[in-house]
């Protein structure tokens, strides 16, 4: 497996966990009780490695976070030895990685802040997060495969 085909296992994850945390929020604020909430988060706990439900916030956003740190520290620099022209989409890349971080501490309040009493307010807020954040992180997602690929093949020769 080369290291494009890993980034592209990755991402295939994180597009897959995010369409179903999406779907969970659209049942949350159309009322979904706290207790099918719980249970439904226990499955997604249980059935994928990137799923891991702790104190009331999604550890899914801490993934994403620790994808993006590694490769603002080890693939992005690597990617600017090997072809010196991709620094503009690497520059970009690494401002996506920053403004996601954002998003992604946004996605954790608001699923913090729910609990058994929450309003529809509150519900909204985790669902408009999660929008927000699947709009600009899938945008990125597609910007990094199509502009790193082929200089991410020449890394896994060398």
């Amino acid at each position: 497996m080369t290291l494009f085909d890993e980034l592209l296992w990755v991402h295939g994850m994180i597009r897959r966990d995010l369409a179903t945390v999406r779907d969970l929020a659209g049942r949350v604020t159309n009322g979904l009780s706290p207790d099918e909430v719980a249970a439904e988060l226990e499955r997604l706990r249980t059935s994928g490695p990137l799923w891991k439900l702790k104190a009331g916030c999604l550890q899914y956003c801490r993934f994403v976070h620790s994808h993006h740190g590694a490769e603002d520290a080890m693939l992005f620099p690597a990617l600017r030895r090997v072809d010196p022209q991709l620094a503009p989409i690497v520059d970009r890349l690494e401002a996506d990685h920053r403004r996601v971080s954002d998003l992604l501490d946004t996605v954790e309040a608001a699923a913090a802040a729910l609990d058994g009493d929450e309003e529809a307010e509150a519900r909204a807020r985790v669902a408009g997060a999660l929008d927000e954040l699947a709009a600009h992180l899938l945008e990125h997602l597609e910007l990094e495969e199509r502009s790193v690929g082929p200089a991410m093949a020449r890394l896994s020769r060398a």
